[in-house]
């Protein structure tokens, strides 16, 4: 909790006082005449990016977690193999290509960049869905049988529970990795953290470049370690 804490109040305090670091990085790159991206404010790019990974997440989620429960009852088993087919290539298949693709049809902004981390991001919720699902203990899920509970109640009361570390798991690769990927959404004019990045380098400015990076190396350690959280939280429920 203390590292969370630590990494979510870095990321605060370095998006909202970039500005009060001109001096530091007009120390370290000389040679710049605008030491410090100053075109987006960094919060609202911060928020941007935000914006998009919550979207996107909530579509690879959502459909991951859907996809995964539906293939481990027995009307979906025959599609177990069909989905992790699908999963596989749209992780496969690479985000700019997506974004290339996507543009023509949906335009400029967030909405080609949300499809296509959605995509990027459905292969672990689905891999890591079936495998919790497939890992709950039989003789809890039979006691539960016997107890008269109906299969939903068996899967909302005792699988998913149970499953949940595993499943946490694959969620939270799923987020770490398009929140780095998110950066790639600015080159189809989405505002996010990507933008200081692509702009220095069309313009051969290091310190943009910087800035930009490590504030999503932050936002996504920050995710990453609040996902920690929550798995070991549900460790414990589980125990």
């Amino acid at each position: 909790m203390r590292a969370l804490a630590g990494l979510v109040a870095a990321l605060l305090l370095l998006a909202w006082g970039m500005p009060y670091l001109r001096p530091l990085f007009a120390a370290l790159f000389p040679g710049l005449d605008s030491p410090v991206y100053a075109q987006d404010g960094f919060p609202a790019l911060l928020l941007g990016h935000l914006a998009i990974v919550a979207a996107a997440s909530a579509v690879s989620v959502g459909g991951g977690l859907a996809a995964g429960v539906f293939v481990t009852r027995r009307a979906g088993r025959e599609f177990r193999g069909l989905l992790e087919s699908v999963a596989a290539v749209g992780q496969a298949f690479p985000p700019v290509a997506v974004l290339a693709l996507a543009v023509p049809a949906m335009g400029f902004g967030a909405a080609p960049a949300v499809l296509a981390l959605a995509l990027y991001g459905l292969l672990p919720v689905v891999q890591n869905t079936i495998a919790g699902l497939e890992s709950t203990p039989s003789d809890s899920v039979a006691a539960a049988r016997s107890m008269g509970m109906t299969p939903a109640q068996v899967l909302l009361r005792v699988e998913l529970p149970l499953a949940a570390p595993v499943i946490l798991a694959g969620i939270r690769i799923s987020v770490v990795i398009g929140t780095g990927t998110a950066a790639i959404a600015s080159t189809v004019g989405a505002r996010t953290l990507g933008l200081p990045i692509i702009v220095g380098l069309n313009g051969s400015n290091t310190a943009y470049v910087l800035q930009g990076a490590v504030l999503v190396a932050l936002l996504a350690m920050a995710l990453d370690q609040g996902f920690e959280v929550l798995t070991q939280a549900a460790t414990r429920w589980r125990r």
